[in-house]
């Protein structure tokens, strides 16, 4: 909604501009005239709309041409007022008047237009006949008043009509000569519809009109006045009305009757509340609510967002088969203005046999996106309505920002569930390979890829000591010359070098040594494509040996080329080395099976945790009395407690051990 809303008279003189504006003021009609009335502000809480409103007049005999041009300028609305009693006045208003104000405001911000037919009490016809060709041969015109200063008839009426015409103007919406919405309108509310329509089913049922009710106007509908409505359309129109549901025609025809009937501002109402503006565009308040990042910290979608993107995946997956179909697709992307997820990322997330984007792989775009450009987010979950439907404030509430990644080191944990490794290695070392293989892609499925519709980024879920995170891959270009600060800012370095290739490791050693050897992001050396004869590699030392010299895991095979799906333990190691970057893993594998993971379930078991808080229960107990510390009985109990841990704890490791 606008700020003010400035209303500005012009007309012949002695047609009464002056006269209105201090019978609105003074409710009476004034005895003294004066040339010009001073420029009056109507304070919001007394107006119809709540909106602040200045009237400003105009006097040929006080104000210059250049003045008057100015005015048309600032001017929201413009009343071009003439006597009903005075001929020349009505033929000034096309012959002078409109030309004049067209010639001064700009073509693409149409200013309203109202006709006001002053002193109808000194006439016993109406001056309608006359007006009726000159509001049809200009669309810019909204109404016609006739009204009288001298007997106060209709005085409020007109600067209603006038404030109504900036707040709710019909220009927009609504083509006289074809008696129906126009385009923009049109497509305006179908996206509304198909925002509304929860379970898409191309009808809006009970419930479902009921929550675009209290949504648009805080109030629900009473089941018969749904039913009245809904008997206005099934009267009207043929296929209005389906199922006992409203359908997108007889939502279309309701609009265009409330129109029709003069009843604007309810469109209007369920138009902002939809974030649309005076052109019917999608305000950018709207699309981009204030969202503040501080430096080092990175966005991610909260549970809320998540459980809304469920039930959009869910209203879209018509087969229901837990994948999304090209037409599927289509039809979820049908409330935005273009499409925003290109072929390139059926090569970013998991994808079916088919290459439908999957459940896991649709959360994995979102996640992604809000990760790398949350403002590109927040303007598609503006497209989706989810300030609406999720009953929020605004797309802003659905976004987590995370905490300074200093602090997550400091106190050697985070809540992050995004972490991003950038991938780095020669030309032709595997790059692109690992990533589509962290998607479930054999060598041969990858071979099927095109060019054009490569991905430089992969992401998909993996299990960090039982709980799910996201690891985003990043493929970063082989430009040793130059990183900028966005390739060396992540979680993980992965460094990857071609076994078959003597030439390739030098690349990743190059790299590590000029921009991570002294940082503190962990890095992991690949040792790809290991289903080919490994070659020395032609530098100082080994993979091996370099990686014990800097303190590195030793470098960790893997190949695409296989039969089935390849392994993914890689992922896992990465994702845990990003989400543990203080710690020194000893062993790099989630095997369940070494001395290391045994060890790590064995402290981690719900029987050993039991042990040890009754053990707790019987050493240490809460409340110890004066008399207790004293007691030979208390310390003995202490001492043997003490020792059966430390027993029980030695010998479960000796029994680990053995079969190593």
């Amino acid at each position: 909604m606008r700020k003010d809303v400035r209303i500005l008279l012009v007309g012949e003189p002695k047609v009464g501009k002056t006269s209105l504006i201090m019978s609105l003021v003074s409710e009476e009609f004034p005895d003294v005239v004066p040339y010009r009335a001073e420029e009056i502000t109507i304070p919001a809480d007394v107006t119809p709309e709540r909106v602040p409103t200045h009237i400003v007049d105009y006097s040929e005999a006080e104000q210059t041409d250049e003045q008057l041009f100015q005015e048309i300028s600032k001017a929201n609305v413009i009343c071009i007022v003439y006597s009903v009693n005075n001929k020349k006045s009505i033929e000034k208003v096309t012959s002078h008047w409109i030309p004049l104000i067209t010639e001064n405001t700009d073509k693409d911000s149409r200013v309203p237009l109202i006709l006001v037919g002053n002193k109808s009490d000194l006439v016993e016809h109406s001056s309608m006949e006359t007006i009726l060709p000159i509001m049809n041969q200009y669309s810019e015109i909204e109404t016609c008043v006739e009204c009288s200063a001298k007997n106060l008839k209709n005085i409020s009426e007109l600067f209603y009509y006038a404030q109504k015409a900036v707040l709710h103007p019909t220009g927009p919406l609504y083509c006289p000569e074809k008696k129906d919405m126009k385009p923009l309108c049109v497509k305006a509310l179908t996206r509304i519809f198909k925002v509304s329509d929860l379970d898409n089913d191309g009808i809006l049922n009970d419930n479902e009109l009921n929550f675009f009710q209290r949504t648009c106007f805080n109030t629900p509908l009473e089941p018969q006045a749904l039913e009245d409505v809904k008997n206005v359309v099934r009267k009207n129109l043929n296929d209005g009305v389906c199922d006992n549901g409203l359908t997108l025609k007889g939502f279309l025809f309701l609009h265009t009757l409330f129109i029709q009937r003069g009843r604007h501002e309810t469109t209007w109402t369920v138009l902002r509340r939809f974030g649309y503006d005076d052109d019917l565009e999608l305000n950018q308040d709207y699309l981009f609510p204030p969202l503040k990042i501080p430096p080092d910290c990175t966005t991610e979608l909260n549970h809320n967002a998540y459980l809304f993107l469920q039930s959009i995946f869910d209203k879209h997956d018509k087969d229901r088969d837990c994948a999304l179909s090209p037409e599927e697709l289509r039809d979820l992307f049908d409330v935005f203005p273009y499409m925003p997820w290109g072929p390139d990322v059926n090569n970013t997330v998991c994808t079916n046999d088919q290459g439908w984007i999957t459940y896991q792989g649709y959360l994995s775009q979102w996640t992604l996106t809000t990760y790398l450009d949350v403002q590109r987010c927040l303007e598609y979950l503006g497209y989706l309505g989810y300030s609406i439907i999720a009953e929020q404030e605004s797309q802003a509430s659905g976004i987590t920002v995370t905490r300074d990644k200093k602090i997550d080191l400091q106190k050697k944990q985070t809540q992050r569930s995004v972490f991003r490794c950038n991938v780095f290695g020669d030309i032709g070392s595997g790059k692109s390979g690992f990533l589509q293989a962290f998607l479930g892609r054999d060598l041969m499925r990858q071979k099927m890829i095109r060019d054009e519709h490569r991905s430089y980024y992969a992401i998909s879920t993996t299990y960090v000591y039982g709980q799910e995170k996201y690891l985003l891959l990043h493929e970063v270009f082989p430009d040793f010359d130059y990183l900028s600060d966005a390739d060396m800012a992540c979680d993980i370095v992965c460094l990857i070098y071609d076994v078959s290739n003597p030439y390739s490791f030098e690349y990743c050693a190059k790299v590590f040594k000029q921009y991570f050897m002294d940082s503190k992001t962990p890095c992991m050396m690949i040792a790809a494509k290991s289903d080919l004869p490994e070659i020395k590699q032609m530098y100082g030392c080994s993979p091996l040996e370099f990686c014990r010299r800097h303190k590195m895991p030793p470098p960790q095979s893997f190949t695409c080329n296989t039969a089935a799906a390849p392994s993914r333990d890689i992922y896992t190691k990465l994702a845990t080395m990003a989400m543990y970057p203080h710690a020194r893993l000893r062993c790099m594998c989630t095997c369940n099976r070494c001395t290391f993971c045994l060890c790590q379930n064995f402290l981690n078991s719900e029987l050993l945790q039991t042990v040890r808080a009754k053990l707790y229960a019987v050493v240490l107990r809460r409340h110890v009395s004066q008399a207790d510390l004293k007691s030979s009985t208390f310390w003995l109990r202490a001492s043997v407690g003490a020792t059966v841990f430390a027993v029980l704890g030695f010998t479960m490791y000796r029994v680990l051990l053995k079969p190593r």
